[in-house]
């Protein structure tokens, strides 16, 4: 992956969050259709009863070098409507851009191969000079009447991570529900390890992530922190962002933008001890001009 832009002023484990930001997790292990339906059945008590009070699992994993958070999730929509919608590089940067880093996403022509040109910075507006620049290879890898499979990859990222992945994965349930597996995963090395616990002992040293390790004494939960806590919660921005895009394909054509991105907003303030950063009003000010930079015609295909 080739990282030509830079991120102004900071520490590095600051540029690193960023970037983590986007791939900060992904790609467990793909299934295929009787596998992911499966696992529905084996997730139905945890689907009926957790602390999304919605029929959301969330699980993260750190081993050795790696790192991978995923969610399922059982989704009132049917197959013949999701899969389609969540096919095409387009509809991707679509779904990217609701995330509050992600600075903006363009889709490579049919002749230059399948890639997704990402652009992560910080959490306010910012010139895309000032943020990293990923190349994401766009692959679908299954399509049939019941399964799709879509993958994000990339081989490199800085400072020693790799072998990123993102993993979509849909079945339908009955003629109206589907069930969804959304999976981050990368590889780490001693530069980036270092990079995150400096995050860890600072800025971020307070933040939760969503799974409960136990209770206080009065039977509050107690959320995970640390490294996972960066994991689930970058998981969960990135599934309320492919959740607000399928709720707004519902609405005109011409409406379906500023309803995902309240969609989104509304989304992440469900959960305000692990996400809330910013006001209603600053994130959409924000978005309204990416997106605008966005869908504006890129410098080359100008020249050309």
């Amino acid at each position: 992956m080739k990282f030509g832009a830079r991120v102004a002023g900071g520490c590095r484990w600051q540029r690193l969050v960023l970037l983590w930001a986007l791939a900060g997790m992904a790609p467990a292990h793909a299934l295929d259709a009787a596998s992911l339906t499966a696992r529905h059945a084996a997730l139905r008590e945890q689907l009926a009863s957790n602390q999304f009070k919605r029929p959301l699992y969330l699980e993260s994993l750190e081993t050795a070098g790696r790192l991978q958070g995923d969610i399922y999730t059982q989704i009132e929509q049917p197959f013949g409507e999701m899969a389609p919608a969540l096919q095409g590089m387009d509809r991707w940067c679509d779904i990217l851009i609701l995330h509050l880093n992600v600075k903006g996403c363009r889709a490579s022509s049919p002749k230059a191969g399948g890639t997704l040109s990402v652009s992560i910075g910080r959490k306010f507006d910012q010139p895309l000079g000032d943020a990293y620049g990923f190349e994401f290879l766009y692959r679908v890898v299954t399509r049939s009447a019941d399964y799709l499979q879509v993958v994000l990859s990339a081989d490199e990222g800085p400072l020693g991570t790799s072998a990123y992945h993102v993993v979509l994965e849909v079945v339908p349930l009955d003629a109206r529900r589907s069930f969804l597996h959304l999976s981050y995963a990368y590889a780490y090395g001693m530069t980036a390890r270092l990079a995150m616990q400096g995050y860890l002992g600072t800025i971020g040293r307070n933040k939760l992530g969503f799974s409960v390790t136990g209770h206080t004494a009065d039977g509050r939960p107690v959320y995970i922190g640390g490294t996972r806590g960066v994991i689930e919660r970058n998981t969960m921005r990135y599934y309320l962002a492919i959740e607000a895009y399928l709720g707004a394909l519902s609405a005109p054509a011409a409406q379906q933008a500023e309803k995902r991105l309240n969609a989104w907003f509304d989304g992440v303030e469900r959960y305000p001890a692990q996400l809330h950063e910013m006001e209603r009003g600053e994130y959409l000010d924000m978005k309204r001009r990416e997106i605008a930079r966005q869908q504006a015609p890129s410098p080359t295909a100008t020249a050309r």
